[in-house]
């Protein structure tokens, strides 16, 4: 497989920054050598933006931050993913803070509405990300990028790339959440998306829940977006991420995820997000980033 790799060295979207250094702490754990490894080629290897240091720039909107440059960085990574797609290669997006989602959904979006294709979105976080401008309590956009992805909030970052919503709420299937605002649960209620949360992971065994999201998948989507925020795992395994909470998953189970993902044949993009090395302790979050890459991108144990 050929795989294009795009760095977005964006951490605007968040309060808590360093993510900008994700990227390149995820290239020097081995990502470029234990994909080849894989059998696959890294075709392409760069940023498709060149992103100012966001100590100098102005927030502007207190309700959606940084609404420009990051408007302007996910519109070049939107095309560049659409890009890669319509060419048969595999986009792989190497956050950054999860404000870049909006930019690789928008292309995938993009891709799968040219190719007459449905296509549906593994969003693995703590966190929901749905808020709108109305009910974000930060006004950080990184809260809001998969709530204007499905068409709700700022028409700015709603019709990024192209007009309207870029995947259908009810292909949108969380894994892992377990710290929601009051206002996004609730239009995540009104939008449709299915929830696997910590708790229901807990309930049920995390080998239900698989099976439940293999099957979600299969019945509504064509094509798969995997975005990975490395904050969905516990701190114990993730310790370099944004916002760490406790109770997360486990670094075996992320990696399950990730295998049973690759089986299902459907993903044909992903990104892996929110790597910090600021809080990282010896790079292990980012050495965690590409095993679960690889695992994605077919490698298994036996």
């Amino acid at each position: 497989m050929n795989i294009h790799v795009l760095e977005m060295p964006l951490d605007y979207g968040a309060s808590r920054h360093g993510s900008d250094m994700g990227p390149s702490a995820i290239r020097l754990a081995g990502l470029r050598k234990r994909l080849e490894g894989l059998g696959h080629r890294t075709e392409k290897f760069e940023s498709p933006v060149a992103v100012p240091s966001q100590e100098y720039a102005n927030p502007g909107n207190p309700k959606a931050k940084y609404l420009g440059p990051i408007r302007t960085a996910c519109e070049a990574l939107a095309r560049a993913v659409e890009e890669a797609a319509s060419e048969g290669a595999f986009p792989l997006v190497l956050g950054g803070d999860h404000s870049v989602a909006l930019g690789s959904i928008a292309g995938m979006g993009a891709w799968a509405r040219h190719e007459g294709k449905r296509l549906g979105v593994l969003y693995v976080d703590a966190h929901g990300d749905f808020n709108t401008p109305e009910t974000s309590p930060s006004g950080n956009i990184h809260g809001q990028c998969l709530a204007a992805s499905c068409g709700y909030g700022l028409p700015e970052l709603v019709d990024l790339h192209v007009p309207g919503r870029k995947t259908d709420p009810t292909a949108v299937c969380f894994v892992g959440t377990r710290d929601l605002d009051p206002g996004e649960r609730e239009l995540m209620r009104e939008a449709g998306v299915t929830v696997f949360s910590m708790s229901e992971i807990d309930r049920r065994g995390f080998p239900a829940v698989l099976d439940r999201v293999a099957a979600f998948f299969r019945e509504r989507a064509d094509a798969v977006h995997v975005s990975f925020d490395m904050d969905v795992l516990d701190p114990m395994f993730a310790p370099g991420t944004g916002i760490p909470l406790p109770a997360g998953l486990s670094n075996r189970e992320a990696l399950l995820l990730m295998e049973e993902m690759a089986a299902t044949g459907l993903v044909r993009s992903a990104e892996i997000v929110e790597v910090n090395p600021v809080l990282d302790v010896r790079n292990q979050t980012a050495v965690l980033a590409v095993a679960l890459a690889a695992r994605l991108l077919g490698e298994r144990t036996w």
